[in-house]
């Protein structure tokens, strides 16, 4: 630790501990203490962690890299090869999520052509379809866990059919997309990455096999979309093509699911924004923008300094990794105001919030995510008046993409 180490009251060190007690089931005070103790936190562990709002998009915005190899040596990088054994990056680093410009700039711009917002508007009648769907299910058994009736196959469906994925292998399909999406988080078992390195080779191969079926028969969706992008002469290549493909798929439902499932808890417990929304139809869309600042779907982002960089005062070296609290960022006081921890759906500025990051890297899916979840949640409330929790909330134990995995609900 640096000499600018923060101590407590009772003269110990703060180290932010994400494995603390109760933290998968609430890590606002946790981040809450952050803020306060030590905003721009160096951790043991190697890392830097920015906590406050305008620490957080500016960085963000900075344009700092995200390929790993730009790491200096440190006891998490060093963790992680451990538990990695030699094993490479998840899509052997091609996904423009672990990208910096140029290449991220050209892989952004060409599926961007296929992401078009335009494309994802005219899914608004198929999301309908598929939330009335799973609402008279849920109506006809009475009580359901909402995650497995709704929040997840809402969005696998929607990013499966827009792909074009083959449907007769959704179910092996969304197992090796759940172990895929585990290296989004710290991973230091060597077991847990070894599945995720074999899902990755599974997911790869499966969709190269789609990719060339694409390419022999044409059809209208987003692979096909994609195949055919070109700007200026330049197109996809096969590899990079699969990677792209993988990110979406894997990224396009994952973090929507926790949109929904967050969403739907934080109005359980705050029936009076509950009913705010009900009398308001106006406020669907504006809600979801604050169900996504009150709970983030992604907690977290990470940059890594190409040259020394400096927050408060506090100069970070060249080479290392540094976490953006996002999840901290959306209930930064500094910013919200004194009711940064109070969900309110009428909330003027909710769209500020930073849960689809920021810069270069903001979240391509933004659009798709917003639709499903305004749709999903406004019908869900406003069909069931009598829409109750009945449960204990199973949390995904998960640090970054945290969400429940089990969340018992009653509609009569």
């Amino acid at each position: 630790m640096s000499e600018t180490t923060v101590t407590s009251d009772s003269g110990d060190t703060f180290v932010f501990n994400p494995f603390a007690p109760g933290f998968v089931d609430d890590p606002y005070p946790h981040y809450a203490e952050l803020r306060e103790a030590d905003p721009v936190h160096e951790h043991p562990l190697g890392f830097w962690m920015l906590s406050h709002y305008e620490d957080v998009t500016a960085l963000l915005r900075s344009g700092l890299s995200v390929e790993e190899r730009n790491a200096g040596p440190s006891p998490i990088r060093e963790m992680y090869e451990a538990a990695a054994g030699g094993r490479g990056r998840r899509g052997n680093g091609l996904s423009m999520l672990d990208k910096d410009p140029p290449d991220h700039t050209r892989l952004r711009r060409l599926v961007s052509k296929a992401f078009t917002p335009r494309a994802i508007g005219a899914l608004a009648p198929r999301v309908i379809e598929l939330v009335d769907a799973a609402l008279e299910r849920i109506e006809r058994a009475g009580s359901v866990d909402l995650v497995e009736e709704l929040a997840y196959p809402l969005p696998f469906a929607v990013i499966s059919e827009m792909l074009g994925m083959p449907p007769t292998d959704h179910a092996r399909l969304r197992e090796l997309a759940g172990t895929m999406v585990r290296s989004l988080e710290p991973v230091n078992d060597p077991e847990l990455v070894a599945a995720i390195a074999e899902a990755d080779s599974e997911l790869t191969a499966r969709t190269a096999e789609v990719v060339a079926a694409k390419r022999r028969d044409p059809g209208d969706d987003l692979l096909t979309a994609l195949i055919a992008a070109e700007d200026n002469g330049d197109v996809l290549g096969d590899e990079e093509l699969v990677a792209q493909v993988v990110l979406l798929y894997v990224a396009g439902h994952e973090t929507t699911v926790n949109l929904i499932a967050n969403g739907v808890l934080a109005l359980l417990r705050n029936p009076e924004q509950l009913e705010l929304l009900r009398s308001r139809p106006d406020l669907a869309a504006n809600a979801v923008e604050e169900l996504l600042r009150y709970d983030s779907p992604v907690q977290m982002s990470r940059r890594i300094t190409l040259a020394p960089y400096t927050v408060a005062d506090r100069e970070i070296p060249a080479g290392a990794f540094v976490l953006a609290s996002l999840a901290s960022a959306n209930r930064d006081e500094g910013y919200w105001g004194s009711d940064a921890a109070a969900l309110a759906l009428d909330r003027p500025n909710a769209r500020a919030h930073v849960s689809f990051g920021g810069g270069p890297h903001h979240c391509l899916g933004a659009a798709l995510a917003r639709l499903e979840g305004r749709i999903a949640i406004d019908r869900l409330v406003r069909r069931f008046p009598a829409l109750s929790l009945v449960g204990v909330v199973q949390w995904n134990g998960r640090l970054n993409l945290r969400g429940p995995v089990a969340l018992p609900v009653a509609v009569h």
